[in-house]
């Protein structure tokens, strides 16, 4: 099966717009969470989705913005972006949000956005975090957001490594057990500003990152429009 594997697009429709023109053909798309949150559309992210009948998973901004004490978490910005963004989205859009589980299993993975372990908000950035993360999964792989940076993490028999994966990057993961980031589509934070998404095959046992450049410059004219915080609007031009 090929899949095409998506993370914290964050109400970011160019971005989503420009992957989807770009990825491949593929049997299905999931989702690891953050739809919403931060950027200028919302419901069109979620629309677009929907069409697509992707599968997904619930991030920590796709909850708190159905009403979630998880905005208590969030820093000003953040705050900010939320509550704007649970003031203009449409009850279509937020009863498809509330009703995103936090975990799924499909095709041997585990889908989650923070973590297997704790899928609304552990970051997987290390080893140590990553072997817990493999301990609690019941599935062989899985595939995580959250950090906005793409990465994989590979369990050779308890002997575990971390890979940074660049544009074009493929790991044949084979019988070996994997964590895998996709990274952000709409707000990287790994340095690079170009939307990021990943493609799995799982009849072959790989998993290829890819980049995909868009509009940024749109979407920060819709952010200063809808008066987001302006650190969100620039951020996307350096992917920090």
């Amino acid at each position: 099966m090929r899949i095409l594997v998506l993370s914290d697009i964050h109400a970011n429709l160019a971005a989503l717009d420009a992957v989807l023109d770009a990825a491949p053909a593929v049997d299905e798309t999931w989702v690891t969470g953050d739809i919403v949150g931060y950027g200028p559309e919302p419901d069109a992210v979620v629309e677009s989705l929907r069409e697509r009948r992707v599968i997904a998973v619930r991030g920590n901004h796709d909850a708190a913005a159905v009403g979630g004490d998880e905005i208590d978490y969030f820093n000003e910005d953040a705050r900010r972006a939320m509550l704007w963004t649970r003031g203009v989205i449409s009850d279509n859009t937020r009863v498809w949000l509330a009703a995103l589980p936090e975990r799924v299993v499909r095709e041997g993975f585990t889908l989650a956005h923070g973590s297997p372990r704790d899928p609304i908000w552990e970051y997987v950035t290390t080893v140590p975090v990553a072997r817990a993360s493999f301990d609690a999964m019941a599935t062989h792989h899985g595939v995580i957001g959250h950090t906005h940076r793409p990465a994989a993490f590979l369990n050779d028999d308890g002997v575990l490594s971390l890979m940074a994966p660049a544009a074009g990057s493929v790991l044949k993961f084979g019988t070996r057990r994997v964590l895998l980031n996709a990274g952000s589509v709409g707000q990287p934070r790994d340095g690079i500003n170009t939307a990021a998404w990943m493609t799995l095959d799982t009849d072959a046992g790989t998993a290829t990152w890819q980049r995909t450049p868009y509009d940024i410059a749109s979407v920060q004219v819709a952010m200063r429009r809808a008066a987001l915080p302006e650190f969100l609007r620039d951020r996307l031009a350096y992917g920090g």
